[in-house]
């Protein structure tokens, strides 16, 4: 777990004399890796008692095609390429934006994996 609020000490070294405690809200969590795999996922309970699912594996996406309109589930084979980290593609990491190579050929991410739980692609041509 990682504290988000502001830092105890200035720059000079001095202490800032607090004004309210470390509350809940403000601490992050790790990243989701999200990898190919078979379908795991993680709920997590967020502010407001509203609850994030988190994938963790996935082996399947929701891929449309622009042209016929379909969507149709395919399975994942592996991460082609990916514009936020290089080494993602090393890992088979999904997030957003990465392109995949699916049964029906390539295929961009356009959800967020680790925030919705499942994987929305749209088919490149």
């Amino acid at each position: 777990m990682v504290w988000h609020g502001r830092s105890v000490r200035q720059s000079t070294g001095g202490r800032y004399r607090l004004t309210q405690v470390k509350r809940r809200s403000e601490i992050g969590s790790a990243p989701t890796d999200s990898h190919i795999g078979v379908d795991r996922r993680y709920i997590v309970r967020t502010t407001g008692g509203n609850y994030k699912v988190r994938a963790m594996r996935a082996e399947f996406a929701n891929v449309a095609d622009r042209r016929t309109g379909q969507i149709k589930k395919v399975r994942i084979e592996t991460v082609e390429e990916n514009v936020a980290n290089p080494n993602y593609v090393r890992r088979n990491l999904l997030t957003c934006g990465a392109v995949v190579r699916t049964e029906l050929g390539k295929a961009r991410i356009v959800s967020r994996p680790g925030q919705h739980g499942i994987i929305n692609a749209v088919l490149l041509e």
